[in-house]
């Protein structure tokens, strides 16, 4: 089965699937070692992780294309791929999509924000007007040459416009022929059931550690109805704290000894990266007597 048609049949069934987020594959490798059913290529974690800068609009979709080939070719999940606002007018959304499906995407996220946009749990967010959105996503379903390929269709206007106005966007972008839709930063128990009570079409919630939606669990949100439940930044917030934890023992100490438990050992971070594969091919193709 392609994994477009796997992301549509997981969003069809609504029982809040965890999809963690990851900006490169080495990440990519241990979300499917753990035993997830997708991965999100994070926007936010590639512009933090690739350029050492903020989610506020400074990657390029050259750049989220390599990251996402190269994620693609290093696990067999489905990938869901920010693609911001689609880097740019309707035009640029059709080159996004070309690029981001030949790049191994199983889904598209677009958003409804000015180019270039932020983080959806920062302030000062601004969106474009609900009709651009929507030619953007007729651009977008019209360019994907896999059926199936999902386009998820996330507003940020609840910040910026209100709870009520992101539903009416929300439902103005199914219209158009968004499979999905993602009402970014509700900030309540209440929005967040009001959401999929209201909206017919699958549903994706965003929990960001420190952001302004509740991290109500999986099991609630799956009462709920939702689809996807992203941890899209989990992973990275978790490498930062635990870099800056085994870097103060080596400043402190002098050594990595004391630290162990710090660290991954040798060999899991080969088997990590699939070292006993590379051997195996390495054997394969040696040739005699060389």
């Amino acid at each position: 089965m392609r994994n477009t048609t796997r992301l549509k049949q997981m969003l069809g069934r609504r029982d809040a699937v965890l999809v963690p987020g990851t900006p490169n594959a080495m990440f990519a490798r241990i979300i499917e070692q753990r035993g997830f059913e997708a991965i999100y290529v994070t926007g936010a974690g590639v512009a933090n992780m690739h350029l050492g800068a903020p989610d506020i609009g400074l990657t390029t979709v050259l750049e989220v294309a390599e990251v996402a080939a190269a994620i693609s070719d290093a696990t067999t999940l489905p990938l869901i791929v920010d693609a911001d606002t689609g880097f740019g007018n309707a035009l640029n959304v059709v080159r996004t999509v070309q690029l981001l499906e030949r790049a191994g995407a199983a889904g598209l996220q677009m958003e409804d924000q000015v180019f270039p946009k932020k983080c959806g749990h920062f302030n000062g967010k601004e969106i474009i007007p609900a009709a651009e959105m929507i030619e953007k996503i007729k651009a977008a379903a019209d360019t994907r040459r896999d059926g199936d390929l999902q386009i998820i269709a996330r507003t940020d206007a609840r910040a910026v416009e209100g709870f009520e106005a992101a539903l009416e966007r929300a439902h103005a972008y199914v219209e158009a022929g968004a499979d999905a839709t993602f009402v970014e930063a509700p900030v309540s128990v209440e929005e967040l059931a009001s959401i999929t009570t209201r909206l017919s079409v699958p549903q994706v919630a965003n929990i960001v550690f420190g952001g302004k939606t509740p991290d109500l669990g999986r099991d609630r949100l799956k009462e709920m109805g939702f689809s996807i439940v992203l941890y899209a930044n989990l992973i990275l917030q978790a490498t930062i704290r635990s870099a800056n934890q085994a870097l103060t023992h080596l400043t402190e100490h002098g050594t990595a000894a004391g630290g162990e438990h710090l660290l991954a050992t040798f060999t899991e971070r080969q088997e990590t990266v699939a070292k006993p594969y590379w051997d195996a091919l390495e054997q394969r193709y040696r040739v005699p007597g060389i």
